[in-house]
């Protein structure tokens, strides 16, 4: 049972880091995400590194949320809703094991109910291909860059923010309005 000083951790990889952060901003109980690079083979690797696909890092968002107000289903809710779990290492026009869908699980619980989660999206045929998404435990992850922080609020009418992250917050407006920040809504 959680409490309301409880905190919690989640990492999830669904292609470009900028698109998960600018979603998970959003929902109510979250209260920092960061985007990084996920359980690769190179020691602080720099984001050219991590792009040219050498490096194992999936781009992530390490995700800070109190249970006591969203749970971790439910962040996985708005992960599946928000991006393509059944195209392997890509996400529209990022290709490369850096775009890969993941789940970087912290325990045996979130393992558990990411694999229950996955299974009960595939039996209900919700996407007409197979989740390829991995569950695999969390290992390292590296902060990005500054500037890639809270990118899409200070860079919204970037080109790629504009045709790729802001249809997936739209989306996410729409789907999950329920689960809003108050100020957001």
């Amino acid at each position: 049972m959680s409490t309301p000083n409880d905190r919690d951790t989640a990492t999830l990889a669904g292609g470009c880091f900028w698109c998960v952060e600018a979603v998970f901003q959003l929902v109510d109980g979250v209260e920092k995400v960061e985007s990084g690079y996920c359980n690769g083979a190179v020691e602080n690797p720099t984001y050219k590194e991590v792009c040219s696909g050498t490096t194992g890092h999936a781009e992530a968002c390490r995700i800070t949320f109190n249970p006591a107000v969203v749970s971790y289903e439910e962040l996985l809710q708005v992960f599946f809703a928000s991006h393509d779990p059944t195209t392997l290492n890509r996400q529209g026009n990022d290709v490369g094991t850096q775009y890969r869908s993941a789940i970087f699980v912290h325990s045996e619980e979130q393992a558990n109910i990411a694999r229950a989660y996955i299974k009960q999206l595939d039996a209900s045929k919700t996407w007409s291909s197979p989740i390829v998404t991995e569950v695999t435990p969390a290992e390292t992850f590296y902060v990005a860059e500054d500037y890639h922080q809270n990118y899409y609020n200070q860079n919204g009418s970037q080109p790629y923010c504009a045709f790729v992250v802001r249809p997936k917050v739209e989306k996410f407006k729409k789907m999950f309005g329920d689960k809003m920040r108050a100020g957001e809504k």
